[in-house]
């Protein structure tokens, strides 16, 4: 399920990539790069990087796991609850995605906290 929290222009990307269709969160979430900085920027960039990592493992076979690195690049500085997304649980969710075919990540909220 996708982050209620989640920014409304990354709302398709985000239910593409829980479909397990990578590569086009990958070209929805790129318009919006273009637009970003800062933070924001990274945190999309790592989005993208992720979904790319998901595809070309899963598309093209390769084991090599260069781009889910530059993603944690990315995401590292940024909160774990950044843009209404946990992003230590989506790091988690992309690695076993990457090691266990079938596997669906997904950008969730952080659990709430009572």
């Amino acid at each position: 399920m996708t982050s209620p929290a989640l920014r409304p222009d990354l709302v398709r990307g985000a239910e593409l990539f829980a479909a397990g269709e990578w590569w086009e969160a990958h070209e929805a979430w790129e318009g919006v790069w273009m637009t970003t900085a800062g933070d924001e920027r990274h945190f999309v960039q790592g989005l993208i990087l992720l979904a790319a990592a998901l595809h070309k493992r899963w598309h093209h076979g390769s084991i090599a796991n260069r781009n889910y690195h530059k993603a944690l690049v990315h995401l590292g500085a940024l909160p774990e609850g950044y843009g209404g997304v946990d992003l230590a649980r989506l790091r988690r969710e992309v690695w076993a995605a990457l090691h266990q075919g079938g596997l669906r990540p997904a950008l969730s909220a952080l659990p709430e906290l009572t």
